[in-house]
């Protein structure tokens, strides 16, 4: 008797009649889609790479410095953030007052100028000596001995002070006369003529009711010297 050849199984059907076999190329399917997403999230970087401008963290105690961020990265920002517990001390010296101006004069009025002081007579070059050749009841005989002690001829005036005298009169020895006078007790005699380099000549007074010694005397200006 004859055997008979059963028909080959279809692929179909196997898999209809195994169903787990669908269920693990599934979950195979998966665990490899999952493995691909997790290596493409790893190869992108979330954070920027430090960089010379990070911020470096700082101990404790030392300032801050804040940085701003701009669209090319951090920068540091100008201001520093206080310690709590610290005073900034600033570095800023403070300006000096700037002196007030003097107001402006109003205009068409004009300041007034004040005037300097006199400069100082120069020296005479005819010096005068003052001495009392002879006293008596009632007046004396003074005497001023003019000498020239320039290189040139010079006239020359004399200047005495006597307050409440009276002039008798007046004289050069020795040599031509002059021009004198007396007004409210000031004796004035003027040169008649013009001394020469090295020359003395003495001028003399009679003068009555004051002391022997003036309240000034002058040549020129020039104080007289005491014999």
């Amino acid at each position: 008797m004859s055997r008979m050849r059963r028909p080959d199984p279809q692929p179909g059907a196997a898999m209809t009649s195994s169903p787990w076999i669908l269920v693990a190329a599934g979950v195979l399917v998966m665990v490899v889609l999952l493995v691909v997403a997790l290596g493409s999230v790893r190869g992108r970087s979330t954070f920027p790479a430090a960089g010379p401008a990070d911020p470096v963290m700082s101990l404790p105690g030392t300032p801050l410095t804040p940085t701003a961020v701009s669209a090319t990265g951090p920068s540091p920002v100008a201001a520093t953030a206080p310690v709590p517990g610290l005073s900034p001390r600033s570095t800023m010296l403070p300006a000096r007052p700037t002196p007030a101006a003097p107001p402006p004069s109003p205009r068409g009025v004009a300041r007034p100028v004040l005037p300097s002081p006199p400069s100082p007579a120069p020296p005479s070059a005819v010096a005068g000596r003052y001495s009392v050749t002879s006293s008596f009841d009632g007046g004396f005989i003074g005497e001023v001995l003019l000498v020239n002690t320039a290189r040139t001829p010079h006239g020359w005036t004399v200047r005495a002070v006597f307050p409440g005298g009276r002039l008798v009169t007046a004289w050069v020895e020795g040599a031509e006369q002059g021009v004198f006078g007396f007004a409210d007790g000031v004796f004035t005699y003027r040169s008649g003529f013009d001394l020469a380099p090295g020359q003395s000549v003495p001028v003399r007074f009679h003068i009555e009711r004051a002391g022997t010694r003036p309240a000034s005397c002058t040549v020129d200006g020039t104080p007289c010297a005491d014999r």
